[in-house]
Protein backbone atom coordinates (compact mmCIF):
# COMPACT_ATOMS: atom_id res chain seq x y z
CA UNK A 1 0.00 0.00 0.00
CA UNK A 2 1.17 3.48 -0.76
CA UNK A 3 1.18 5.88 2.17
CA UNK A 4 1.54 9.65 2.50
CA UNK A 5 2.13 11.44 5.76
CA UNK A 6 1.21 14.96 6.77
CA UNK A 7 2.54 16.94 9.73
CA UNK A 8 -0.83 18.56 10.45
CA UNK A 9 -4.48 18.18 9.57
CA UNK A 10 -4.32 21.49 7.74
CA UNK A 11 -1.62 20.13 5.42
CA UNK A 12 -3.77 17.09 4.64
CA UNK A 13 -6.76 19.32 3.84
CA UNK A 14 -4.60 21.45 1.53
CA UNK A 15 -3.70 18.29 -0.44
CA UNK A 16 -7.19 16.76 -0.28
CA UNK A 17 -9.51 16.50 -3.24
CA UNK A 18 -12.30 13.95 -3.79
CA UNK A 19 -10.93 10.55 -4.85
CA UNK A 20 -7.33 11.58 -4.14
CA UNK A 21 -7.02 9.31 -1.09
CA UNK A 22 -8.51 5.91 -0.27
CA UNK A 23 -8.43 6.16 3.53
CA UNK A 24 -7.28 8.51 6.28
CA UNK A 25 -5.65 7.42 9.53
CA UNK A 26 -5.55 10.20 12.12
CA UNK A 27 -5.11 10.86 15.80
CA UNK A 28 -7.52 12.95 17.87
CA UNK A 29 -4.84 15.07 19.51
CA UNK A 30 -2.60 16.88 17.07
CA UNK A 31 -1.04 20.32 16.86
CA UNK A 32 -3.44 22.79 15.29
CA UNK A 33 -6.67 21.23 14.10
CA UNK A 34 -7.76 18.17 16.10
CA UNK A 35 -8.71 14.87 14.56
CA UNK A 36 -12.39 15.53 15.34
CA UNK A 37 -12.20 18.92 13.66
CA UNK A 38 -10.62 17.22 10.65
CA UNK A 39 -13.42 14.64 10.48
CA UNK A 40 -16.04 17.41 10.72
CA UNK A 41 -14.33 19.42 7.99
CA UNK A 42 -14.28 16.38 5.69
CA UNK A 43 -18.01 15.91 6.30
CA UNK A 44 -18.65 19.58 5.41
CA UNK A 45 -16.76 18.95 2.17
CA UNK A 46 -19.06 16.00 1.45
CA UNK A 47 -16.23 13.49 1.74
CA UNK A 48 -16.97 9.79 1.91
CA UNK A 49 -13.34 9.02 2.75
CA UNK A 50 -13.15 6.35 5.46
CA UNK A 51 -11.37 7.67 8.54
CA UNK A 52 -9.61 5.46 11.08
CA UNK A 53 -8.84 7.14 14.37
CA UNK A 54 -5.85 5.82 16.33
CA UNK A 55 -5.45 7.50 19.69
CA UNK A 56 -4.34 7.06 23.27
CA UNK A 57 -7.67 8.48 24.47
CA UNK A 58 -9.83 5.82 26.07
CA UNK A 59 -12.61 8.29 26.88
CA UNK A 60 -15.99 6.83 25.96
CA UNK A 61 -17.17 10.30 24.91
CA UNK A 62 -14.29 10.67 22.44
CA UNK A 63 -15.02 7.30 20.86
CA UNK A 64 -18.75 8.03 20.65
CA UNK A 65 -18.12 11.47 19.13
CA UNK A 66 -15.70 10.09 16.53
CA UNK A 67 -17.99 7.25 15.44
CA UNK A 68 -21.09 9.48 15.44
CA UNK A 69 -19.10 12.06 13.48
CA UNK A 70 -18.36 9.60 10.71
CA UNK A 71 -15.17 7.76 11.69
CA UNK A 72 -15.02 4.24 10.27
CA UNK A 73 -13.10 2.90 13.28
CA UNK A 74 -11.67 4.04 16.59
CA UNK A 75 -8.59 2.18 17.80
CA UNK A 76 -6.64 2.82 20.98
CA UNK A 77 -2.85 2.75 21.16
CA UNK A 78 -0.91 0.58 21.02
CA UNK A 79 -2.41 -0.93 17.88
CA UNK A 80 -1.00 -4.18 16.58
CA UNK A 81 -0.08 -4.58 12.93
CA UNK A 82 -2.70 -7.31 12.38
CA UNK A 83 -5.57 -5.23 13.79
CA UNK A 84 -4.53 -2.15 11.84
CA UNK A 85 -4.19 -4.12 8.59
CA UNK A 86 -7.58 -5.81 9.11
CA UNK A 87 -9.26 -2.46 9.89
CA UNK A 88 -7.61 -0.75 6.94
CA UNK A 89 -8.65 -3.53 4.54
CA UNK A 90 -12.24 -3.34 5.85
CA UNK A 91 -12.26 0.44 5.33
CA UNK A 92 -10.93 0.08 1.78
CA UNK A 93 -13.62 -2.39 0.68
CA UNK A 94 -16.39 -0.29 2.20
Amino acid sequence: MECRTFERAEAFLAAYSPNSFDCLITDLRMPGMSGMELIRELMVLGSRLPVIVITSSMEVESRSEAIAGGAFAYLTKPVGEELLTRTLNAALVR
